[in-house]
């Protein structure tokens, strides 16, 4: 087996433990419908119904978290080893941008589980890596190739590690909100959260997941700010212009002025919970379609990068 066939593996591999690790997660919300806290519990009746529910929903998320470990296994392998076949860093084209920036939003995952209990993300964010490697697999693969002559710069290689450390921190920031607008439409519902039931009543906070998502945005602008300064810097040396409004560097202005905006309502406007987890939700979007939509679907300069 050579190692772009190894890679090739490696990925799809990911993609298939990713999606049983998404189904994982689903039964570990499944098991808790309708089960409220323990406290409730504690207040009205402890059941041995509820008590075992409990039990099978924390393994299958555990199990969840297990699988997940190895597909990131699988998945860094890939990757790795599409760089050894190529000689290069593996993000010569967007097949490969995909998969290496889903390989830093899983480590970013993983390590938030680790430090912080963030399982409570597992749902959103194994969805994004199944889907992400299923179709970089599928649509977007393509054979490893030289770089174009405009990649041969260290700023391309600055400049696409930053785009990939901004996108696990935006990817962390857009699943939280739209746990977070989930979350808040029940407790609307509910009468408040304490009346909620189901997975969602063992999420954080409201309050706390908002600060997760702030938090993330807030690490993950200045490294976003810095990517375009980059691309900015090898665009010079690449095509004798720092700036041409190409369609990839608008889209990367726009998410940026999002998450600007983001930042700005917040300190200014006051605005948090659901008016601000829409805004990280339009970031994610605008993200990703810089990220794939540019490509697919707008011609330009960064067009080299497409299927």
């Amino acid at each position: 087996m050579t190692l772009a066939e190894l890679s090739s593996l490696g990925i799809v591999t990911s993609a298939v433990l990713y999606l049983v690790a998404f189904i994982a997660h689903s039964g570990e919300w499944a098991f808790l419908r309708g089960i409220g806290t323990d406290e409730d519990d504690l207040d009205t009746r402890v059941t041995s119904d509820h008590t075992a529910q409990r039990v099978r929903s924390d393994t299958w998320g555990r199990l969840g978290i297990g699988i997940t470990v190895i597909a990131a296994a699988a998945h860094l392998l890939g990757v790795v080893t599409r760089g050894l076949a190529a000689g290069r860093a593996p993000w010569g084209n967007m097949y490969e941008f995909v998969t290496a920036a889903l390989a830093f939003a899983v480590v970013a995952y993983l390590i938030g589980v680790w430090l912080f209990g963030a399982r409570w993300l597992g749902i959103g964010m194994t969805l994004l890596l199944a889907l992400g490697n299923g179709l970089a697999a599928t649509v977007f693969y393509v054979a490893v190739a030289p770089l174009v002559p405009a990649l041969h710069s260290v700023w391309f290689i600055i400049h696409i590690v930053a785009a990939c450390i901004a996108a696990a921190a935006f990817n962390i920031a857009g699943i939280a909100s739209i746990l977070h607008l989930a979350k808040q439409r029940a407790a609307n519902k509910a009468g408040g959260e304490a009346g909620l039931v189901g997975f969602l009543s063992r999420t954080p906070s409201l309050r706390a997941i908002d600060t997760l998502a702030y938090r993330s945005v807030a690490f993950g602008f200045p490294v976003w700010t810095f990517t375009i300064a980059a691309g900015s810097v090898w665009a010079e040396y690449a095509w004798g212009r720092y700036w041409g409004w190409d369609p990839k560097e608008t889209w990367s202005l726009v998410t940026w002025v999002v998450y600007a905006a983001y930042l700005h309502a917040r300190a200014t406007a006051g605005w948090k919970g659901r008016a601000a987890a829409i805004i990280a939700v339009i970031g994610l979007i605008t993200f990703w379609f810089n990220f794939i939509g540019v490509n697919l679907l707008i011609n330009g300069l960064h067009s080299y990068a497409g299927i």
